[in-house]
């Protein structure tokens, strides 16, 4: 089996179109889709997922709770609040539940032990799908919530349950932009990572971000420069690429149909299928092929 992870140091460089595309071409080869971007989901809009099978809601984030009952409003636990998430309302302590994370000091300073640390609220959900081309689990992070690493987790999970199941073979994960939480969670336990950096040096260095993360996890990483076209003299991610040892398995040329594909609620594959960029990815799916059972 492989599980393929796509990411990035930033976002808005492809991952989401690279993803979906690969998903297309590759379904025969019977994959789960993953769209580990808890904070900001897309890849049911550009599948076209109107209706969800399944939703599960997820409840991680613990918050504080006092009784007031046995509170002497010493205000101890304010003060020792690093979160700010303990005001002053009518003489007595109230926990802002939208900033409290949960972390007990508040407890281990109250004298007369009224704290209590409840896991219960609401933190998001968890979204199962089908798409033409496989199974398919999204989630969303509920306004101002913790946990999205731990939510992307729990989506995965799930696809390897289908997957020990035998309903799939691989795993495709669209990761999150950025290098936090999301993305340690999304490149956890994965056997691949396709790592898309545009030609400029912003990117490059976002590049590095996400490969070192990759490198942590002894992950075999590869490399796909998007909208290459755009600046044909950058080298550096080519030097980048040989001073590691990382294979630059394509490069996607900036293409106007990525964009139109999206407004219309399909993949690039399927919208313009004989684009340049589609040609690009393409080539990059046979490639991609070969690492899946």
């Amino acid at each position: 089996m492989a599980e393929i992870v796509i990411a990035s140091g930033k976002g808005g460089v492809g991952k989401s179109t690279l993803s979906s595309s690969l998903s297309v071409l590759l379904s025969e080869k019977k994959i789960a889709i993953v769209d580990a971007d808890a904070e900001a989901p897309n890849l049911h809009l550009i599948f076209n997922v109107n209706s969800w099978e399944k939703e599960i809601e997820y409840r991680e984030k613990s918050i504080a709770k006092i009784d007031y009952s046995g509170c002497i409003q010493c205000f101890l636990c304010q003060e020792v609040c690093t979160y700010e998430a303990i005001s002053k309302e009518n003489n007595f302590p109230k926990i802002k539940e939208f900033l409290c994370e949960g972390c007990g000091a508040c407890k281990v300073i109250c004298p007369r032990q009224v704290i209590s640390i409840k896991k219960n609220n609401l933190s998001g959900w968890i979204k199962i799908g089908k798409t033409k081309y496989g199974p398919f689990v999204s989630s969303e992070l509920d306004v101002g919530q913790p946990n999205s690493g731990k939510l992307v987790t729990e989506e995965k999970n799930i696809a390897r349950s289908w997957l020990k199941d035998g309903l799939v073979k691989n795993i495709i994960v669209d990761s999150a932009a950025g290098i936090g939480c999301q993305v340690i969670a999304s490149m956890s336990g994965a056997s691949h990572a396709i790592l898309i950096a545009e030609p400029t040096k912003s990117s490059l260095s976002d590049l590095k971000r996400a490969f070192y993360l990759a490198e942590h996890f002894r992950i075999k990483s590869y490399i796909v420069v998007n909208k290459y076209n755009l600046n044909e003299n950058f080298h550096e991610i080519d030097d980048f690429a040989r001073q590691n040892d990382l294979e630059i398995i394509g490069r996607i040329p900036y293409d106007k149909n990525v964009a139109k594909s999206m407004v219309q609620r399909k993949t690039l594959i399927e919208f313009s299928p004989e684009s340049e960029a589609s040609k690009a990815i393409k080539e990059i799916a046979n490639i991609v092929e070969t690492f899946m059972d």
